[in-house]
C-alpha cells in the first residue's frame, strides 16, 4: 500500500512559504531565522513531546513523524532542527515536576544536547561538579538548556567500580559554545558543541531514561528510546528526499521542455525518476505502517517484543538507504545546476548527505 500522503499536505502554504523563502538566509547565517523561529514558538513544535502538563502538544508518535518529515520536505535543517529539539524536550516525560516546571515555563524554551558521555560528574554532598564537551548540539543558537550525558564519579571511586552514565541538564547560561559545525549540509542547524568545566549542578538536575524512572504516564514515554530516536530521524531523511525528488521532476521538465534530449534519453530520466518514486513510496509505506502497529501496541498497553523493535529499526533504516540511494541515482542526471550550491536542490543534497552520516541509521 503506497498510498502514504505526500508530505506537502501536512502543512498550511504560508507555513511552508516562512519555511523556504528564509532557507537561504538561514543558511548564510548559520541558524534559524527569527522569522523561521517565530513560527516554531507559535506552534509549539519545539513541545512536540513535552509533557502536556507543561504546555506540550501531546502530539501522538505517527502525527509528530508526517509532521516533521513534511517540515524535513519544507527544508532540511529547519525540519532537522525541530526534530532534534523536540526530541531533547521528550526528556521531560523523565523530569521531575519542579525541574520540569522551571524548564519548560517560557514559550521560546528548546532543548538539545548530546548523547556522547563525554563529560565527567563527580558526586558530592549537594550535588555533582561537572566537566565535559559535547559535540553536535543542534540548535545551540537558540537552545535555552543543554542536555548531557555524563560518566558518573564518586568522591573516593575505587578502581574497578562499573562505569555509571547519566543525562543531566544545563542552563544556557551555564555552558560555553564552541563554534566548531563546519558541514557541506545542514549548515543552518547551528549544531555546534557546548563545554562546562567545574560546573556545580544540584541533584535535581540529573535523571533517568527508564520505565520505572517515567514521571509522566503518556504513551509516548513508554515507547522505547532507541526506537523513538531512529524513525524520528529517519521521517526527517524521507522528507528530504522528497524534496529532491521534487526538485528533480522541476529539472526534467525543463529538460524535456528544451527538446535537446533524444527519445532514448528522455525514455531513461523518466524511468529512472519513476523507479525512483515507486522505491521511495515503497519504503514510506512500509516504514509508516510498523509506526501505526507499533504506536498502537503502546497505546494500548502492549508489550513490544525483541523481535518487533528489530523491525522498528529495519524499517527505519531502510526508508534512510532507500532515501540516501535515491539522491544518488537522480543526481548525475540533473545537470550542472545541481552542482550549483546556490541552487535548491543542491542545499537538498548537501542536507540529506550531511543527515545520513548519523551513527544511529548507518552502523549495525
Amino acid at each position: 500500500m503506497n498510498n502514504i500522503a505526500h508530505p506537502s499536505s501536512i502543512l498550511n502554504r504560508d507555513w511552508i512559504d516562512t519555511i523556504r523563502n528564509e532557507a537561504a538566509l538561514a543558511e548564510k547565517q548559520g541558524s534559524l531565522t527569527a522569522a523561521q523561529l517565530e513560527l516554531i514558538y507559535k506552534l509549539g513544535w519545539f513541545k512536540l513531546f513535552v509533557p502536556e502538563e507543561n504546555s506540550g502538544t501531546k502530539t501522538s508518535l505517527p502525527d509528530a513523524l508526517h509532521l516533521e518529515e513534511a517540515l524535513s520536505w519544507a527544508d532540511g535543517s529547519f525540519g532537522w532542527t525541530v526534530t532534534l529539539c523536540a526530541g531533547a524536550g521528550w526528556f521531560g516525560g523523565f523530569f521531575d515536576f519542579d525541574l520540569a516546571k522551571e524548564v519548560f515555563n517560557a514559550r521560546e524554551v528548546c532543548l538539545g544536547g548530546s548523547g556522547a558521555p563525554s563529560g565527567t560528574a563527580v558526586r558530592t554532598e549537594n550535588g555533582y561538579i561537572i566537566t565535559g564537551r559535547w559535540k553536535y548540539a543542534t540548535g545551540a543558537e537558540h537552545l535555552t538548556h543543554f542536555t548531557a550525558n555524563c560518566t558518573i564519579k564518586e568522591s573516593e571511586e575505587t578502581e574497578n567500580a562499573e562505569p555509571l552514565v547519566l543525562p543531566f541538564i544545563f542552563e544556557r547560561a551555564e555552558v560555553t559554545i564552541v563554534n566548531d559545525w563546519n558541514t557541506i549540509g545542514l549548515v543552518a542547524t547551528s549544531s555546534q558543541s557546548f563545554e562546562v568545566k567545574n560546573l556545580f549542578v544540584p541533584y535535581s538536575r540529573c535523571f533517568q531514561i527508564a520505565a520505572d524512572a517515567r514521571k509522566v504516564s503518556q504513551p509516548i514515554y513508554e515507547y522505547p528510546f532507541l526506537q523513538f530516536a531512529e524513525v524520528t530521524l529517519a521521517a526527517n531523511i524521507s522528507g528530504m528526499a522528497v524534496h529532491f525528488l521534487d526538485c528533480c521532476k522541476d529539472i526534467f521538465a525543463k529538460r524535456f521542455e528544451g527538446k535537446k534530449l533524444k527519445e532514448p534519453q528522455q525514455k531513461l530520466l523518466t524511468e529512472r525518476l519513476l523507479n525512483a518514486e515507486n522505491n521511495l513510496a515503497g519504503a514510506r509505506s512500509d516504514f509508516y505502517q510498523v509506526v501505526e502497529k507499533s504506536w498502537q501496541a503502546v497505546v494500548e498497553g502492549d508489550f513490544i517484543t525483541e523481535q518487533y523493535l528489530q523491525e522498528i529499526s529495519l524499517k527505519s533504516r531502510n526508508l534512510a538507504s532507500a532515501s540516501h540511494r535515491l539522491v544518488d541515482t537522480l543526481y548525475p542526471l540533473c545537470g550542472l545546476v545541481a552542482a550549483n550550491p546556490a541552487s535548491e536542490i543542491n542545499r537538498v543534497w548537501r542536507d540529506i548527505h550531511t543527515a545520513s552520516q548519523h551513527s544511529l541509521l548507518t552502523l549495525p
